[in-house]
């Protein structure tokens, strides 16, 4: 039997730049923002529409958070460059979600939190501990996507200890390892059921309680694996282990996860396990796509701009649903094309006060200091188009 055909990236290659990644991460985040814009009680979607609308993206937050976890992991290995120490390196992550935050914490703060949240829920938010409490109102506190960002704090801290681990893999065992983590994540939430209590439950309809949610979807120790298959996943592309899996079949594998995470799988399985090894294959498959010089619809000057603003967008977009129905009273509607304008509307003004928050906050930080990499090797290509990973606005944007 003949053995796969193997994509071999070569060494000029490594450090190129993947404009479809950076593409791709705006429609990661728009799941977000359809799962929080259509929750009750924000949904501006009545009766029939809302029941059905609501059941269809209800599992969409979970799979772009998934997404951004493991892209995180994929683009900082990718992007990784000999001699780039773990201090400069967690300067710039600090500095790249950081001011973001305050921002957005402030300005959330200040038009609705300060009426919910009490300084003992909105503290470890701003220092972004809030992850690591079991207690809703305070991992869902002033901002609530911010959860995300709690536990990116803790990727940053274990990447450089985890690159220097999974670089000492041999290649032709990356994949098992990537086998034994999907197993590591599928077993969280058997542990969860099996051993939490499934009381009290959690709000918005949540079919799990308050400690089974927080074990398999907020605790950073456990949502470690999903971005340490991004980083098995930058070896396996780097090193010539990635078997070509095409971009299409990837992207109706993730769809049918989704479908089977809304229909068949128990509650806690449909957050991350089902998808992950789906997602993990896309990101990998538009890597090598990128690399090639194949076909992209993701390279094009919209997606990679929509991309750049995405981390920006992610942490905007709750504020506008939060605005509009607390002090617009827009919501609910009973005409479902209304509903569907109420939504555009949504996005446009979060997709405008994001472009705001990169030029003026995110873009002038990373600019002023986080550039401190070393010189890349000499004859490294950079590639062309597109927005390097783990640079400036690249790397993985948050999501809840």
């Amino acid at each position: 039997m003949s053995s796969p055909t193997r994509t071999t990236v070569p060494a000029s290659a490594r450090f190129a730049r993947l404009p479809s990644l950076t593409g791709m991460r705006f429609f990661a985040a728009f799941l977000v923002f359809l799962f929080h814009s259509t929750l009750p009680p924000y949904t501006p979607f009545t009766g029939g529409s809302a029941e059905s609308v609501t059941t269809v993206v209800s599992k969409a937050g979970w799979l772009g958070v998934g997404f951004f976890f493991v892209l995180s992991g994929f683009v900082l290995t990718w992007s990784a460059r000999p001699g780039d120490k773990p201090r400069q390196f967690l300067r710039r992550r600090i500095v790249k979600i950081y001011p973001n935050h305050v921002v957005t914490f402030v300005i959330a703060m200040v038009l609705f939190a300060w009426a919910t949240n009490t300084w003992k829920q909105g503290l470890p938010n701003f220092f972004l501990l809030h992850t690591w409490i079991p207690d809703p109102k305070t991992f869902q506190s002033v901002n609530p996507p911010s959860w995300s960002l709690s536990v990116e704090i803790i990727f940053y801290l274990c990447f450089p200890w985890l690159h220097r681990a999974i670089q000492r893999i041999r290649p032709e065992r990356l994949w098992m390892w990537v086998g034994v983590l999907a197993a590591f994540v599928i077993l969280v939430p058997a542990i969860a059921y099996a051993a939490l209590p499934d009381t009290p439950t959690m709000p918005l309809g949540f079919k799990t309680s308050v400690l089974q949610y927080w074990f398999v979807w907020q605790l950073p120790p456990f949502r470690i694996a999903e971005f340490a298959v991004g980083i098995l996943m930058a070896r396996i592309v780097m090193t010539g282990r990635w078997i070509n899996f095409p971009v299409v079949p990837a992207l109706l594998l993730v769809a049918v996860a989704y479908v089977a995470e809304l229909l068949w799988v128990p509650w806690l399985f449909g957050m991350s396990a089902v998808t992950l090894v789906p997602i993990a294959l896309l990101i990998a498959a538009m890597a090598t796509t990128d690399i090639s010089g194949g076909r992209s619809i993701l390279r094009n000057r919209v997606c990679v701009w929509l991309g750049e603003i995405s981390f920006a967008f992610y942490l905007v977009h709750d504020i506008t649903v939060h605005v509009f129905v607390d002090r617009f009273d827009l919501s609910p509607v009973h005409s479902f094309p209304v509903a569907a304008g109420l939504l555009a509307l949504e996005v446009a003004i979060s997709v405008f006060f994001s472009w705001l928050l990169y030029i003026s906050v995110e873009r002038p930080m990373m600019n002023r200091f986080g550039r401190t990499r070393p010189p890349l090797p000499a004859g490294t290509a950079t590639g062309t188009g597109g927005t390097e990973p783990g640079s400036k606005p690249a790397e993985a944007a948050r999501a809840s």
